[in-house]
């Protein structure tokens, strides 16, 4: 069992999608309330809505790392290594997800079109785990809000 699976069990409880989790868990960690960034990933859902697009784990894992690191403000510039930080997580995904299911889409991962609680949340709690590393390692520390 993750350290993340009760939170991601009780959030899709509560009618969130994967790339809603995945960005809900980091505000969590940082007491953060951000209704219309949580609102905005739902665009990502199950592939964009249509499940042939990529999984909304991938996707919603990249918005986290851009929350981080992108450009927020006129006066600021991307984090250099974001181009990196987004091509490692991309990387993990691929092999890890794709290597399992035969590809990176919701239909690949779910076949029959139903987000499966035990799939989905398996994966969310795998990936926020690599956004997590991934962060650390770049001098990110998710439990802060970013600047």
């Amino acid at each position: 069992m993750n350290e993340y699976d009760l939170d991601i069990l009780r959030l899709g409880s509560q009618g969130y999608c994967c790339a809603q989790i995945v960005v809900l868990l980091a505000l969590e960690m940082q007491g953060v309330n951000n209704p219309g960034l949580v609102r905005a990933m739902a665009g990502l859902c199950d592939g964009c809505g249509n499940q042939r697009c990529t999984c909304g784990i991938l996707t919603g894992g990249a918005c986290l790392l851009a929350y981080y690191a992108a450009k927020g403000l006129p006066e600021q510039e991307n984090h250099d290594a974001l181009p990196l930080m987004l091509e490692e997580l991309s990387d993990w995904f691929e092999e890890y997800v794709g290597g399992q299911y035969g590809g990176i889409t919701c239909a690949a991962i779910v076949p029959d079109g139903k987000p499966n609680p035990v799939v989905c949340g398996g994966l969310v709690a795998a990936c926020f785990e690599q956004i997590l590393r991934i962060l650390m390692e770049n001098g990110f520390d998710p439990s802060q809000e970013p600047a």
